[in-house]
């Protein structure tokens, strides 16, 4: 049977071109058939062939490995991120060692890494139709749709009201999501292991709007109410947009289906974190003088 490695790109830039290239050249002396895929960044893509394809390799930033999650849905291939864009949480590898990364894949020498993602309707009480079904692997939000207005919404909490106000919108995140829109929105990071949701509302009207954390088997709701004077939208990842009317109830809730990130090393997120951010940590002793984070001059 043969071996088949999906690829997915951010093409048109020359470095992602390159990139691509040695990638495939990897595969193919390792005596896999490489898939390509290019990035799409809206809707409407043509399915890729899935058969027998046991690994991902994804060239670009987090928005491309969210594209190639998309894909993979519902199967067991890991994905491999080989960061081409400006920070990449959810990459593992830096454009430098993309031959050396796919190389280890092709030898099965890597860990699998499970993370949580999110199952997303939204519904208008009282009526028998479901309007939106779909999942996250980082966030879904709740954004108003006129920039001049605000949205005005109820957030619930396992099914009892938590509070009202008017916003410019709410995110519901995984602990994956904790680094993406939440950030900038003002919530926590969130360890990956942690499991769990965020709710972060962005730019509130109210003294109490505080980002929330809650267990795997709370379920979050958001509430559009019928006196908002701005109409809403339900974006999944960023990439699944979805009109919303007034009236309408967003229920999220974690999802069965977890998505697989492949791993080449056992560093720690503390590190990433430091890696990703710059962050400041010269003085720092610890309890041994050699344990210097990754990516930071001793």
């Amino acid at each position: 049977m043969t071996r088949r490695a999906l690829v997915v790109t951010h093409g048109g830039r020359e470095e992602a071109v390159t990139a691509t290239a040695e990638a495939v050249r990897e595969l193919e002396h390792a005596g896999i058939e490489p898939v390509q895929a290019a990035f799409e960044p809206h809707d409407g893509a043509a399915p890729v062939d899935l058969t027998d394809v046991e690994m991902a390799i994804v060239l670009g930033g987090d928005g491309t490995i969210l594209r190639a999650a998309e894909m993979t849905r519902e199967t067991s291939i890991p994905l491999l991120g080989v960061n081409l864009g400006h920070v990449g949480f959810l990459a593992e590898s830096e454009r430098d060692d993309v031959s050396e990364a796919v190389r280890r894949m092709a030898a099965g020498d890597f860990e699998v890494e499970e993370r949580g993602t999110l199952d997303v309707r939204a519904l208008v009480p009282g009526e028998p139709d479901t309007l939106v079904t779909s999942w996250a692997l980082n966030d879904a939000t709740v954004d108003k749709s006129d920039r001049n207005r605000m949205v005005e919404v109820v957030v619930e909490v396992d099914g009892r009201p938590l509070s009202s106000f008017g916003c410019d919108g709410v995110v519901m995140s995984t602990s994956t999501g904790s680094t993406a829109y939440a950030f900038s929105a003002g919530g926590p990071v969130v360890w990956p292991d942690v499991d769990g949701m965020i709710l972060v509302p962005v730019s509130a009207h109210a003294l109490f709007a505080r980002p929330l954390v809650v267990g795997p088997g709370s379920v979050l709701a958001v509430e559009v109410l019928a006196r908002s004077t701005s109409t809403a939208v339900l974006t999944c990842d960023g990439r699944r947009r979805f009109p919303l009317p007034s009236g309408v109830r967003v229920e999220v809730r974690r999802s069965e289906v977890p998505v697989r990130l492949a791993r080449l090393s056992r560093a720690p997120f503390t590190d990433r974190l430091v890696s990703k951010f710059s962050l400041p940590v010269e003085g720092w002793r610890g309890r041994n003088p050699g344990d210097v984070p990754r990516g930071v001059a001793p």
